[in-house]
């Protein structure tokens, strides 16, 4: 099977729960100032995905990262 894409972002409504993960799948980050460039985002709309929390908040990269990457793990191993 093909590797999906998933990019990570604060500007779509899809949760990352909501995606499927396998394991030839990559996550995408951008940068913690600044994330994915627009363009990216909107050629992608499909594959984009956020971490739903309050308005005016926001996690470090690190953190985030972390988070997905667990979710993709439970769902591989599960598998």
């Amino acid at each position: 099977t093909d590797a999906a894409l998933h990019f990570l972002t604060t500007k779509t409504e899809r949760a990352y729960w909501d995606a499927t993960f396998r394991e030839s799948d990559y996550l995408i980050f951008g940068p913690e100032t600044r994330g994915l460039p627009e363009s990216l985002l909107e050629q992608n709309a499909s594959r984009c995905l956020t971490i739903p929390q309050r308005a005016g908040r926001s996690l470090n990269l690190a953190t985030a990262a972390g988070i997905v990457l667990y979710e993709a793990i439970k769902q591989i191993t599960k598998n």
